[in-house]
């Protein structure tokens, strides 16, 4: 079957275009990310769709949705351009003079655990290096594959070979709560547990933490009396309350003194990785801040003791 000319005459650059505008879901600010004016975006949109026979984009409300026919372009030309890209990219990278930005997504655990024996070392080896932290929240994975970010920390699986897995670390739940509160005294039971006042994190979205899910398994059920998104909001919550939390043991160190460590009755492990997408996979810089990050992981202070 003979292809079209104007299919043939389809470039990498108009390919992630494309991608760009996927990745945006917007036509304005996939010209400002590439430089570009709105038109010339357009003007490459027009040319796709005459090439691929699809209109590629619909309106959705203010803003424009993919259509499946978009989605399974960009799919299948990624590798390509992550490909081409990595063949073109600098084959050396140099940290004391390199100038890249790039971007990493993670929540307050992941900064508590792991910024302070990293940020010291990168500004120290690499100090004309942006790095520019966003929060993962429960969208972490989707800003990733959309490549809104570069790098992603968290308890987060891959189950799609575009995604890159390193594992970091394995933590596990001890219990926090202020030091007068009655319990703190006490070695707790799954009884005395259950029925204590919980405060919960949410993480504001539907992932549940690892010792949810066993108390679940094991069809138990907490005294659940108060709810916050982040575990930074509990210095405000649990110091002068009966309320106990349920954190990860790396965590509950930087709470602060005022609180208790005690273990948890329920058994429950986690492990933190590093994800990233075959569109950084070959890129010397981020392979050298993956590498930094691996590092630092090793180096972390030491997790709190139950006291």
């Amino acid at each position: 079957m003979a292809i079209d000319r104007t299919t043939l005459s389809i470039d990498f650059a108009a390919l992630r275009t494309l991608r760009v505008v996927f990745d945006q879901a917007s036509f304005s600010k996939a010209a400002e990310q590439l430089g570009l004016n709105q038109s010339t975006v357009s003007y490459t949109m027009d040319r796709l769709r005459e090439a691929f026979q699809d209109p590629l984009f619909v309106r959705q409300g203010s803003g424009i949705a993919p259509t499946d026919r978009c989605i399974e372009i960009v799919e299948r030309t990624g590798r390509l351009l992550d490909d081409y890209e990595a063949l073109v990219a600098p084959p050396k990278f140099d940290p004391t003079t390199a100038k890249d930005t790039i971007t990493l997504s993670c929540n307050y655990y992941e900064q508590c655990v792991i910024f302070p024996s990293l940020v010291p070392k990168l500004r120290l080896i690499s100090p004309h290096l942006i790095v520019e932290v966003t929060p993962a929240t429960h969208q972490g994975m989707e800003h990733l594959r959309r490549g809104r970010t570069d790098l992603l920390i968290g308890p987060y699986e891959v189950d799609n070979d575009s995604f890159y897995l390193r594992p970091l670390l394995t933590d596990h739940y001890v219990c926090v709560m202020d030091r007068k509160n009655p319990l703190a005294s006490k070695a707790l039971t799954i009884e005395t547990y259950l029925n204590a006042s919980h405060a919960v994190v949410t993480y504001g979205g539907t992932w549940q933490s690892p010792y949810l899910v066993e108390l679940d398994r094991r069809s138990l059920v907490l005294n659940h009396k108060f709810s916050v998104p982040s575990l930074s909001d509990l210095v405000n919550v649990l110091p002068g309350t009966d309320l106990i939390s349920t954190i990860p043991n790396h965590m509950a160190m930087h709470l602060g003194p005022d609180l208790c460590i005690t273990p948890c009755p329920i058994l429950a492990k986690f492990q933190l990785g590093l994800v990233w997408t075959s569109r950084t996979q070959h890129s010397a810089a981020h392979r050298w801040l993956r590498q930094m990050i691996i590092d630092a992981c090793k180096t972390k202070p030491a997790p709190a003791r139950a006291h």
